[in-house]
């Protein structure tokens, strides 16, 4: 069974530890790149996985993203990753493309990250304050503009929607099979959570992994030659060779 309230506070609890408050959007990669030993590996991982943590010692963990999957799953993946990381007692964990399916502790993991992006209490305020506009039922249009103020995926919103009461069971299979990009466009969103990352920027590594060799590299402990193997290895040749992420030289 379940404890959907526990998963709640705990979504709360670590939005606190991470210095966020109970209700606002959130950053979810910037907050993750500030936990101390944590290395975020961006890589197109297949139509299969969508993303994986793996623990190691001293508190040092790794977790991967698909980076081939659209922004808006990854921020949900990202989310999900963290459940494993703070509350799971599980070294390894590989984590399946679709939402709500796998094990318990797969589904406590995908109802944290919903809760960890779009708390409860803050979703009911914005979906009664889009629908009073409306007699009470909720649009496309106002589903639309959820995902957007929360960043998160057409099915996450849709889903947590659904969970809250504000979309009932026949109207679930009809709005995950919408493709909502055009829409939002139209709407004058960017479009950007809809889709993945340009392939240029699929492959990166952010946090302790880059730490640790630029401290190797100050501490003498490593030639420079060799700060910028493991530079290339963790695919930031944007360090090394001076250029942006999008591949363009700085000047």
């Amino acid at each position: 069974m379940i404890d959907y309230a526990d998963l709640m506070t705990k979504a709360e609890r670590l939005r606190k530890q991470l210095g966020e408050d109970s209700n606002s959007p959130v950053d979810i990669f910037a907050l993750a790149q500030g936990i101390d030993g944590l290395t975020i590996v961006y890589y197109p991982l297949g139509s299969k996985i969508s993303g994986m943590c793996i623990k190691g010692a001293e508190r040092r963990c790794t977790i991967a993203l698909n980076s081939a999957m659209t922004l808006g799953r990854q921020r949900f993946s990202l989310a999900h990753e963290l459940y494993h990381l703070f509350y799971d007692k599980s070294m390894k964990s590989v984590c399946a493309k679709s939402i709500g399916t796998g094990n318990e502790i797969e589904k406590k993991a995908d109802a944290f990250a919903a809760y960890f992006l779009m708390p409860r209490a803050a979703l009911a305020d914005k979906a009664d304050s889009l629908i009073s506009k409306h007699g009470g039922k909720i649009s496309l249009q106002d589903i639309i503009r959820i995902e957007q103020y929360f960043g998160v995926s057409h099915q996450t919103a849709i889903y947590q929607l659904n969970n809250c009461g504000y979309i009932n069971r026949d109207e679930l299979d009809t709005l995950l099979n919408i493709s909502v990009r055009r829409q939002a466009e139209s709407m004058g969103f960017n479009s950007d959570l809809y889709r993945p990352l340009p392939e240029e920027k699929q492959y990166r590594t952010y946090g302790h992994y880059i730490n640790q060799a630029d401290q190797l590299l100050t501490r003498d402990i490593v030639s420079y030659g060799k700060y910028e193997e493991l530079l290339l290895a963790a695919f930031r040749d944007d360090l090394v060779y001076g250029t942006e992420e999008g591949g363009e030289l700085i000047d």
